[in-house]
């Protein structure tokens, strides 16, 4: 299916039916698909973006943050928002939800890609092995201040 008629069908959903609003009001227009950051990260970081992507995993525990996945579920991206900020409902996952907020870098040694992944493991109810971290890592992540998902009240 072309991305256009993709986009179209993605806002006539969001045009129609009820919608879960969180945080501020959207004050960026177009959408850019999650798969173009993931290709051009560093092109947009420290800049406001509005994605879209379908909701595979929330915070179980604050509700701090969701994972958005892209058309081909092949590159995902995470909107973290500071505790009670925003509270991501656990009921989004499978939704097509947008989000909005700054695009940013964070290095992380090995031993704080660790530490966050041992964290995550946590809060989603997974074992953890530490091996699984190999080094140094880099993640790109939106600092959320708004999302919208449709299909929840």
């Amino acid at each position: 299916m072309k991305l256009w008629l993709v986009a179209l069908l993605s806002l006539a959903a969001f045009a129609a039916g009820s919608s879960k609003r969180l945080g501020a009001p959207f004050t960026v227009a177009e959408v850019t698909p999650v798969e173009r950051i993931a290709e051009q990260p560093d092109k947009y970081v420290g800049k406001v973006v509005r994605v879209e992507g379908k909701v595979t995993e929330v915070c179980q525990m604050m509700g701090c943050w969701m994972n958005l996945v892209d058309p081909s579920g092949k590159q995902s991206l995470r909107i973290k928002v500071n505790d009670g900020e925003i509270v991501f409902p656990k009921e989004a996952v499978g939704k097509i939800a947008q989000a909005e907020g700054k695009l940013v870098k964070l290095e992380l040694t090995k031993e704080q890609a660790a530490a966050r992944a041992k964290h995550e493991a946590e809060e989603q109810g997974r074992a953890f092995n530490p091996d699984s971290v190999k080094g140094p890592v880099t993640v790109y992540q939106i600092q959320g201040a708004a999302a919208e998902i449709p299909g929840l009240e």
